[in-house]
């Protein structure tokens, strides 16, 4: 016997009832348990909370301070101090040891002279310019510095705030989007490794997923790209926004330019290019457009900033500078880095 069209309207509507009461308590459950044990998985308000670390997290043999930075706990300003706030996202943060990291090297470098100095990194991983600007209003403004340091990538930092996913409105929807791309992405069962020691020599991914990143950056490079314009403009809102709060306050700004390796390393830029652009005339590729165009802008907006990238060409013939298919600088890369960027901060502190 066929049920009849009441009695199957009265079984969707159950079934409708029901699966709003389920969502709408899976919703409730994860919103309260992530406001007692914030994830970042859920986290979607802001990516300076998302993706910052947990307080006194390991990261290799240092733990992160209270706050979730990967730097000594943050004191009180000394009444005489010289204080700079570094922001910037995972290359501030590092992947070398937490003494060979350049912020640090920094530090002790202008302490050499000048004892009264402190730098507090404030560094987090996958930010870029409009996360910077709300780190400094929300955070790095009560720490009183005379002195920002932004340290700005040139391999992803030219973006502006990125649009919620329509997922991203539900915290159960979320929960479902990240198991799905765990389980799309699952390669067998994983033996744990414990507490990893940074190793200099030791590639970070695979050669494609590598390869892939530098090509998803390297749109930049080639001239003509309306669409890079246009991402810088966007940055630049937000660094035009963090000289504005800065001067109102009688804080020095000083923004640093991160050439990425594709800029750097000619190896990875011929074989980036073979395999991306087979067919690319050799004049529309510039790997010094984006650095030029930024250091123009910035001139106009009358921010300082020290270009890092002439630096790091002339050195790369000699050393490796950043970490196998990472990346990021290796311990070479940092030392280089706080030293160019040491000098350029020495006026400040006569």
């Amino acid at each position: 016997m066929k049920p009849t069209g009441n009695k199957v309207r009265s079984i969707a509507i159950q079934i409708l009832v029901i699966s709003l009461i389920s969502f709408t308590m899976g919703e409730v459950a994860l919103r309260v348990y992530n406001h007692f044990n914030p994830s970042y998985l859920f986290d979607i308000e802001s990516r300076n909370k998302q993706f910052r670390g947990k307080p006194f997290a390991s990261d290799g043999e240092f733990k992160l301070n209270s706050l979730g930075f990967k730097d000594k706990e943050f004191l009180p300003k000394a009444q005489t101090g010289y204080r700079i706030v570094a922001l910037g996202d995972s290359f501030a943060f590092g992947v070398v040891q937490y003494d060979q990291n350049y912020l640090t090297l920094i530090e002790s470098k202008l302490q050499q002279n000048h004892p009264n100095v402190d730098l507090l990194n404030m560094g987090i991983v996958a930010t870029g310019p409009s996360d910077y600007y709300e780190l400094l209003n929300d955070e790095g403004l009560a720490f009183n510095p005379n002195l920002v340091l932004l340290s700005f990538f040139i391999g992803n930092d030219f973006v502006g705030a990125r649009r919620r996913r329509l997922y991203e409105y539900s915290y159960l929807a979320t929960l479902f989007y990240r198991f799905s791309q765990i389980v799309r992405s699952y390669q067998g069962p994983i033996i744990p490794a414990g507490k990893t020691l940074y190793c200099d020599d030791c590639p970070s991914m695979t050669e494609d997923r590598f390869l892939r990143i530098e090509r998803g950056r390297s749109a930049k490079y080639l001239r003509g790209n309306n669409s890079f314009a246009r991402s810088m403009d966007r940055a630049l809102s937000y660094l035009d926004k963090i000289r504005l709060v800065c001067r109102a306050r009688g804080i020095d700004l000083v923004v640093v330019l991160i050439p990425d390796e594709l800029q750097i390393n000619q190896e990875l830029q011929k074989t980036v290019r073979k395999k991306f652009f087979p067919d690319l005339d050799a004049n529309q590729w510039d790997s010094s457009l984006p650095n030029r165009a930024l250091s123009s802008r910035l001139n106009q907006l009358g921010i300082d900033h020290i270009d890092l990238y002439e630096a790091f060409v002339a050195s790369s013939s000699q050393i490796r500078l950043y970490k196998p298919r990472n990346t990021h600088w290796n311990i070479a890369g940092n030392r280089l880095a706080a030293n160019l960027i040491a000098d350029h901060l020495q006026k400040y502190l006569k």
